[in-house]
Protein backbone atom coordinates (compact mmCIF):
# COMPACT_ATOMS: atom_id res chain seq x y z
CA UNK A 1 0.00 0.00 0.00
CA UNK A 2 2.82 2.38 0.87
CA UNK A 3 4.59 1.73 -2.45
CA UNK A 4 1.35 2.35 -4.32
CA UNK A 5 1.04 5.81 -2.75
CA UNK A 6 4.71 6.51 -3.46
CA UNK A 7 4.25 5.53 -7.10
CA UNK A 8 1.10 7.63 -7.36
CA UNK A 9 2.93 10.61 -5.89
CA UNK A 10 5.79 10.17 -8.34
CA UNK A 11 3.35 10.05 -11.24
CA UNK A 12 1.65 13.25 -10.06
CA UNK A 13 4.94 15.10 -9.66
CA UNK A 14 6.17 13.91 -13.06
CA UNK A 15 2.96 14.93 -14.82
CA UNK A 16 3.22 18.43 -13.32
CA UNK A 17 6.88 18.83 -14.28
CA UNK A 18 6.75 17.55 -17.88
CA UNK A 19 4.72 20.39 -19.43
CA UNK A 20 7.18 22.92 -18.05
CA UNK A 21 10.12 20.94 -19.40
CA UNK A 22 8.55 20.69 -22.84
CA UNK A 23 7.85 24.41 -22.88
CA UNK A 24 11.39 25.25 -21.80
CA UNK A 25 12.80 23.15 -24.63
CA UNK A 26 10.66 24.89 -27.26
CA UNK A 27 12.56 27.83 -28.66
CA UNK A 28 11.10 30.81 -30.44
CA UNK A 29 11.52 31.13 -34.19
CA UNK A 30 13.88 34.08 -33.71
CA UNK A 31 16.13 32.07 -31.38
CA UNK A 32 16.18 29.15 -33.81
CA UNK A 33 17.10 31.46 -36.70
CA UNK A 34 19.94 32.95 -34.66
CA UNK A 35 21.24 29.51 -33.68
CA UNK A 36 21.17 28.44 -37.32
CA UNK A 37 23.05 31.66 -38.18
CA UNK A 38 20.49 32.60 -40.82
CA UNK A 39 20.57 36.03 -42.43
CA UNK A 40 18.87 37.89 -45.25
CA UNK A 41 16.41 36.02 -47.44
CA UNK A 42 17.07 32.69 -45.71
CA UNK A 43 16.16 34.18 -42.34
CA UNK A 44 13.05 35.87 -43.74
CA UNK A 45 11.91 32.63 -45.39
CA UNK A 46 12.55 30.63 -42.21
CA UNK A 47 10.68 33.13 -40.02
CA UNK A 48 7.73 33.24 -42.44
CA UNK A 49 7.41 29.45 -42.46
CA UNK A 50 7.90 29.26 -38.71
CA UNK A 51 5.17 31.87 -38.14
CA UNK A 52 2.79 29.99 -40.45
CA UNK A 53 3.48 26.72 -38.63
CA UNK A 54 2.99 28.43 -35.26
CA UNK A 55 -0.32 29.88 -36.47
CA UNK A 56 -1.56 26.43 -37.42
CA UNK A 57 -0.45 24.95 -34.09
CA UNK A 58 -2.05 27.80 -32.16
CA UNK A 59 -5.31 27.45 -34.11
CA UNK A 60 -5.33 23.76 -33.21
CA UNK A 61 -4.78 24.57 -29.52
CA UNK A 62 -7.61 27.14 -29.65
CA UNK A 63 -9.91 24.53 -31.18
CA UNK A 64 -8.97 22.02 -28.47
CA UNK A 65 -9.83 24.65 -25.86
CA UNK A 66 -13.09 25.35 -27.74
CA UNK A 67 -12.36 29.06 -28.03
CA UNK A 68 -14.37 31.26 -30.39
CA UNK A 69 -14.57 34.92 -31.37
CA UNK A 70 -12.46 37.42 -29.48
CA UNK A 71 -11.13 34.80 -27.06
CA UNK A 72 -9.80 32.73 -29.96
CA UNK A 73 -8.30 35.79 -31.67
CA UNK A 74 -6.61 36.93 -28.47
CA UNK A 75 -5.31 33.46 -27.61
CA UNK A 76 -4.03 32.79 -31.13
CA UNK A 77 -2.34 36.19 -31.39
CA UNK A 78 -0.48 35.77 -28.11
CA UNK A 79 0.39 32.18 -28.90
CA UNK A 80 1.91 33.14 -32.28
CA UNK A 81 3.79 36.13 -30.79
CA UNK A 82 5.26 33.86 -28.12
CA UNK A 83 6.24 31.24 -30.70
CA UNK A 84 7.82 33.71 -33.11
CA UNK A 85 9.69 35.73 -30.49
CA UNK A 86 11.41 39.03 -31.10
Amino acid sequence: MKTMFAALGLICITSLALPGLAQAQTQSCAVQATEKKLAGAAKTSFLTKCEKDAGAACDKQAAEKKLNGAAKTSFTGKCVRDAVGA
